[in-house]
């Protein structure tokens, strides 16, 4: 039986190696390719995108003996409902996985009611349980604010005293995302002294521009098989560049525009029982006539 060289280890190992860089580089450049196509965000993609860059840079240092720093991950996303945070918090968890930081990927996400318990000794184990099912990937806390409903809410403190010591003793292979509004976050933030040191890394999502949510109808649009009819562009550009300037945090931003489309499917298939011949696929002005009155 003939045995390999060690020459022939060396040179398949390498092939291997080669082979699953450019499996790599291959689904990293399909995240990004994702992450620019989401309309807007120009910083947050910035920022989430220097990481590939400063964690390549700490991989080289140890390759060449040399001291590694480690930066805190852990981030807080702030912003109103609809501006992308869980969607970015879903490519950041793969884009993590794909650049070597995280061992899974996956995205787990959570709110108040999966963290604290109903009863006395309820909480922690609670939370530990969402901690590990995370460990590997991204842990996403939606409104996490909730968590702290002042100090006589001894069940929300145990969750976040629990959160705490989960990320301190999974640091190598857990990211902790916490989102909600700007405000309130800067609030639950003074609830535990060791949370502010621990998330120093803070995203603001604004609100999207008119221009902008247009350009999200188009696409939402899009993926559903429509198209909008140009003459209706003016009109909704007016529509929801008037509704940004007055009410974007309860009118939903990302949301409002995912309502209003399918609203204007809905209308759509209303008119074409009496225009049979019409194109199916085109959404008219008159099919978005809800936003103009």
């Amino acid at each position: 039986m003939h045995g390999y060289s060690s020459e022939f280890v060396k040179v398949e190992f390498k092939t291997k190696k080669n082979l699953q860089g450019k499996l790599v580089n291959v689904l990293i450049e399909k995240i990004k390719e994702e992450m620019d196509n989401i309309v807007g965000l120009k910083e947050v993609k910035e920022y989430i995108f220097s990481l590939e860059e400063y964690y390549g840079m700490q991989k080289r240092r140890r390759e060449e003996g040399l001291k590694a720093g480690e930066v805190n991950k852990h981030m807080i996303f702030t912003g109103n409902p609809g501006t992308g945070k869980t969607t970015i918090a879903r490519i950041v968890s793969k884009y993590l996985k794909a650049i070597g930081v995280l061992s899974g990927g996956q995205l787990v996400e959570v709110s108040r009611g999966d963290l604290v318990g109903r009863y006395a000794g309820h909480t922690a184990p609670l939370t530990n349980t969402v901690i590990k099912s995370a460990i590997g990937g991204v842990l996403f806390i939606d409104e996490a604010y909730s968590l702290y409903r002042g100090e006589d809410d001894s069940f929300g403190l145990e969750a976040i005293d629990t959160l705490v010591k989960g990320i301190e003793d999974n640091r190598d292979d857990l990211i902790v995302i916490l989102a909600g509004y700007s405000n309130e976050m800067g609030e639950f933030l003074e609830a535990n002294s060791g949370l502010k040191s621990r998330f120093p890394n803070i995203i603001d999502f604004p609100d999207y521009t008119g221009e902008e949510l247009l350009a999200i109808a188009k696409l939402t649009a899009a993926s559903k098989g429509y198209v909008i009819d140009e003459k209706a562009e003016e009109p909704l550009l007016n529509f929801f560049t008037d509704v940004q300037a007055t009410d974007a945090r309860e009118a939903g931003n990302g949301r409002l525009v995912r309502n209003k489309v399918e609203e204007a499917i809905l209308n759509q298939s209303r008119r074409l029982v009496a225009e049979k011949e019409a194109d199916m696929s085109l959404l008219q002005e008159n099919d978005f006539e809800f936003v103009f009155k």
